[in-house]
């Protein structure tokens, strides 16, 4: 029997619909298959941003090296006049200051009584005698002070709770918020120096010990101390000194108790009332700053 032309003609539509279809499913699966391959390329991108992004967080290292570069980077402050080596100038010194780096769980810190009080209280340690934060705002308030960028700063000399003695140069931008600071501190302690970029200055080195060697021959130490009975006005007491001669100022840079060094010549007190490191500083650098007519 003949088969009508009319059926013949619907299958072979059909047919034809039916090899549209497969190809568009098989442009379909092509497409998703790219997708999902697109997908899983970004994921191990995120992935691989995430741990890249973890790891600097996590690592109290990274945070140094981080700080380290940022110190380093900086050159010497072109407002800074150069020192006359025969002229009279100033030198600090800080002491007792508490800078000590400890293994805390996997990695190294600069133990502070904020952060690590629980492990310090495990150690048999008082937490309050850890303040970094005592001896970061003494070093900014020495190297920001006009007296410094005048040019008469001669060296800052800073000696830790440990006897660990490092120099730290005037023209030296410390960074100004305290997690940099530990950082730059910790690299310091651990590498004994931090050099700048493309230059063999040192900017921070471990010294060796004492501290009296690397002083001028004829200079003048003075140290302060609350408890001294000689208090004196600083704006005074600096008038008195010869212009030309080099002049210490010892400073602690700790919470509680009073330096003691023999090589100190004059114990004096700038107020009856107790005084922070960094406010004793500043009256120091105001009384030089009005005799040597620094605005």
């Amino acid at each position: 029997m003949v088969r009508p032309y009319a059926i013949k003609g619907r299958k072979r539509k059909k047919n034809k619909t039916e090899r549209y279809d497969k190809e568009e499913d098989e442009e379909e699966n092509v497409g998703f298959v790219e997708e999902e391959e697109q997908q899983e390329e970004n994921v191990e991108n995120d992935g691989a941003h995430k741990k890249l992004k973890g790891g600097a967080t996590e690592s109290d290292e990274a945070i140094a090296e981080a700080a380290a570069q940022e110190l380093a980077g900086i050159p010497v402050n072109l407002n800074e006049q150069p020192h006359d080596k025969n002229s009279g100038g100033v030198i600090f010194i800080l002491e007792k200051a508490s800078l000590e780096v400890a293994k805390v769980g996997k990695s190294y810190q600069l133990l502070n009584s904020e952060d690590h009080a629980n492990f310090l209280k495990k150690n048999n340690r008082n937490p309050a005698e850890y303040r970094p934060d005592i001896s970061h705002q003494a070093i900014l308030n020495i190297l920001d002070s006009p007296l410094n960028k005048a040019g008469k700063l001669r060296a800052l000399y800073v000696r830790t709770e440990k006897g660990v003695l490092f120099e730290i140069k005037p023209h030296v931008r410390i960074p100004r918020t305290f997690k940099r600071f530990a950082g730059i501190m910790l690299q310091l302690l651990q590498k004994l120096s931090i050099s700048a970029v493309g230059k063999r200055e040192k900017l921070m080195r471990v010294i060796k010990n004492p501290v009296t060697q690397y002083l001028p021959v004829n200079s003048r130490k003075i140290g302060f101390s609350h408890s001294s009975e000689k208090l004196v006005d600083m704006h005074d007491y600096v008038a008195t000194l010869d212009k030309d001669a080099t002049l210490v100022f010892v400073v602690g840079a700790m919470a509680h108790g009073k330096i003691e060094n023999d090589f100190i010549e004059d114990f004096i007190s700038v107020s009856g009332y107790p005084l922070s490191a960094a406010y004793c500083i500043t009256r120091i650098t105001n009384a030089l700053e009005r005799k040597h007519k620094i605005i």
